[in-house]
């Protein structure tokens, strides 16, 4: 039986959705503005990277086909692009969508105002955690509030809440002075309280060092989300007699629904590392799930065009021992969320097409048709695997 790689690369955009308008993305493009920006030099950073954008491998793929940017000669592959049907531009309702399921309602976010967090929804939590208090509560970028209010978080016990234009809340706090466990259990607190708000995620931002000078995020994230609304890919191949490993983020994202096993990983280097481990040992009919959550949180978060490049180039430096490590039978699927764009204005996600990159033995070669949904990419590879078609999407397969 074949088996399946599904590994997402968070927030690595094409520009071109058709709905970005709505969104104030009009304009956007991850890849195109990385791309043009190490073209002109704007990329460079001295013992990280320079010149222009480097990804043999994905090129040879079609990521760049895919982008209406082609490189080289025609892919080894099949190469195309999707756009996301649900509403928004989360992490849960992308990687939902790509799974087979478009998000069938819409998600609640908290306003830009200071205090952006309802009153009774801090008092209570407040008074649930036995808290001195709070700090932030306002939309901010987590490292940059982390640096301003992580000392005082420290002296005080105050953990820090903030949001985004996502549907979250991120809550920081020191991993030893607050304490790692406290955190998490703060974090399944206040996912119980945001459930009515229909807040898709609340993540804990945990956070090392002693002072705003050497603050970094540790890899004790964690991520509580709703459930899916109804079963996924990954419930189906898990009815099927399949397992699923999950990689990174993805367990927390589907809230363990529909996860056999899940390996927890940093950057995307050990990302690819539990990737390539679980390829190792994952049986006929199972799917390898993965997220490189750096291009996202790392990257375009931060607005780090250099660093967003050098990152590409790293994960394309190891697309040959993905396609070493594929047995005949298996599907390789690349694709991403949403978008990030590093030169947008703001620190937000951006509303994107994205690319999908199919490759393994035996594969044809050559062009997909347009995907008017990320649940085309699941019911490709449910097909693939053989599984029975699902309600929403169509396999391009």
């Amino acid at each position: 039986m074949p088996r399946a790689v599904l590994i997402v690369l968070d927030s690595l955009g094409i520009g071109g959705a058709p709905d970005a308008a709505t969104y104030g993305d009009e304009g956007a493009d991850t890849l195109g503005h990385i791309e043009a920006a190490a073209d002109a030099g704007r990329a460079d950073r001295a013992g990280l990277r320079s010149g222009p954008l480097l990804a043999p491998h994905l090129a040879r793929l079609g990521l760049f086909h895919a982008a209406g940017r082609p490189r080289g000669n025609m892919p080894a592959g099949l190469w195309g692009r999707a756009t996301e049907r649900s509403r928004g531009k989360d992490t849960p309702s992308g990687h939902w969508e790509i799974a087979g399921v478009p998000l069938p309602f819409d998600w609640g976010y908290f306003p830009r105002t200071v205090p952006c967090f309802p009153p009774a929804l801090v008092a209570q939590l407040i008074r649930d955690m036995q808290l001195p208090g709070v700090l932030g509560e306002r939309h901010a970028s987590g490292t940059e509030i982390i640096a301003e209010l992580g000392e005082e978080s420290m002296a005080t016990g105050k953990p820090i809440l903030y949001t985004s234009a996502d549907s979250v809340l991120q809550i920081a706090a020191h991993e030893e002075s607050f304490g790692l466990e406290r955190l998490l259990d703060l974090c399944r607190t206040a996912r119980r309280l945001v459930d009515p708000l229909r807040i898709g995620r609340v993540i804990a931002r945990p956070f090392a060092g002693t002072s705003a000078a050497d603050f970094r995020r540790t890899a004790n994230r964690r991520d509580f989300a709703v459930p899916p609304p109804e079963p996924t890919l990954l419930d189906r191949v898990v009815a099927a007699g399949g397992a699923v490993h999950a990689i990174g983020k993805v367990s927390d994202i589907f809230a363990g629904q529909g996860v056999t096993r899940s390996l927890k990983a940093g950057d995307n280097g050990a990302v690819l590392d539990r990737t390539l481990e679980a390829l190792r040992e994952a049986g006929d009919g199972d799917l390898v799930f993965a997220n490189c959550v750096d291009f996202d949180s790392a990257h375009g978060h931060r607005r780090d065009v250099a660093g967003y490049a050098a990152e590409i180039e790293r994960f394309d430096a190891r697309v040959p021992e993905l396609l070493a490590a594929l047995r005949p039978g298996d599907l390789l699927c690349l694709t991403a969320d949403h978008g990030c764009d590093p030169t947008w204005k703001g620190t937000d996600h951006t509303r994107e097409a994205v690319p999908v990159l199919l490759q393994g033995p035996g594969l044809p070669t050559g062009p997909l048709p347009p995907m008017v949904t990320f649940a085309d990419i699941g019911e490709s590879i449910a097909a693939h695997l053989g599984l029975a078609p699902g309600p929403h999407g169509r396999s391009v397969l």
